[in-house]
């Protein structure tokens, strides 16, 4: 009966990560470029083998198989479809349309987005806010004498008046987005990055986060059912195990 403690607490430990990742989605609902947070179905830890044995002879063992007492958690990994694109009409907003990220210096290395709302910052370099700058396609930042640009779909940019071309978004992709990783500030590190092919450049538009409000209220709830439904259990538990120790102890 005792194991059945162990099975609904970890239930409990791994329905409320299930909790923080919704929340983390619906938290970033409405940032640009926000790739959604999927947590996999929990599966069981370290399985092992239930026998049934004597009162007295515990020799002779019979298996009755396989149980686990802990309940894991699995996977989380990142969602990268495409979101919805939003006009904007501010110049220095981009949004890629297929496979690819936007490439930003951050702290000494190469980090990824699809964040494209940037800004220019007091050199004249485009940047995306409180991360870094932003790299073309040589991985060199981008320095703009003007915000008065035209930009093809490309990712190309050229002064409106005589369209000069100024630089080239750098666009890059990878073979396995599974490789990448997310850090505390939202952007993608490691992997093994190169030039994309297929991809569409609007300009003054940015991509939408791609979580869905109504799927992501929909799990919630059913992950504080679960959460609500376990502690109950465990309570029902307690009463049991409190009147086996209290009244069954008599006899």
């Amino acid at each position: 009966m005792f194991r059945g403690f162990y099975q609904l607490t970890s239930a409990m430990l791994s329905h409320g990560r299930r909790l923080d990742v919704i929340a983390n989605n619906m938290t970033n609902i409405s940032t640009a470029g926000y790739k959604t947070e999927r947590y996999t179905d929990s599966t069981a830890f370290k399985e092992v083998m239930l026998s049934r044995v004597g009162n007295k002879d515990k020799v002779n063992s019979t298996e009755l198989g396989q149980i686990s007492y802990i309940l894991a958690p699995d996977q989380q990994y990142t969602d990268y479809t495409q979101g919805s694109l939003e006009e904007t009409e501010l110049p220095l907003d981009f949004a890629i349309e297929g496979d690819g990220f936007f490439a930003i210096e951050w702290n000494g290395q190469v980090a990824y987005t699809r964040a494209g709302s940037f800004n220019l910052d007091e050199e004249g370099y485009l940047v995306l806010p409180g991360q870094g700058r932003v790299l073309d396609d040589n991985r060199q930042p981008i320095q703009m004498p003007t915000d008065n640009i035209y930009v093809d779909q490309d990712g190309g940019i050229y002064t409106m008046e005589n369209r000069n071309l100024i630089a080239t978004l750098g666009i890059f992709a990878f073979q396995d987005n599974g490789a990448l990783e997310r850090n505390d500030h939202g952007l993608f590190t490691g992997g093994q990055p190169q030039e994309s092919q297929g991809y569409v450049i609007h300009h003054k538009m940015v991509e939408r986060s791609n979580s869905n409000m109504v799927h992501e209220m929909v799990s919630m709830m059913s992950a504080q059912r679960a959460i609500q439904s376990a502690a109950e259990v465990s309570r029902i538990y307690d009463q049991v195990i409190t009147k086996d120790t209290t009244e069954l102890g008599r006899l």
